[in-house]
């Protein structure tokens, strides 16, 4: 996989910028079949960052209702990247 299959999109949340400001942590939905090395691999190359940890979490889709009609979203997978200490932390904007 490349970086930009492996990470999806940035995941911007209240408890995201929170984390990203007090923990050093970004957060990102990534491909379900991408390992943590994966994860690690596409941060550092991507925002040009030295990473210390990548925990990741599958979350399953939730049933959702239009009227008459129910379906599930699909599911997903989560990491939370932290960087090593004394790393600047990058904007989103500036990829």
């Amino acid at each position: 996989m490349t970086i930009h299959e492996v990470i999806r999109r940035p995941i911007v949340t209240e408890k995201g910028v929170t984390k990203k400001e007090g923990e050093a942590t970004m957060c990102f939905e990534v491909a379900a079949a991408a390992t943590k090395t994966q994860v690690k691999g596409a941060v550092e190359k991507l925002f040009k960052v030295h990473v210390a940890e990548v925990r990741t979490m599958n979350l399953t889709g939730k049933l959702r209702r239009r009227g008459r009609f129910t379906g599930y979203r699909s599911d997903w997978k989560k990491a939370y990247v932290k960087l090593k200490a004394g790393e600047k932390m990058p904007e989103y904007t500036e990829i």
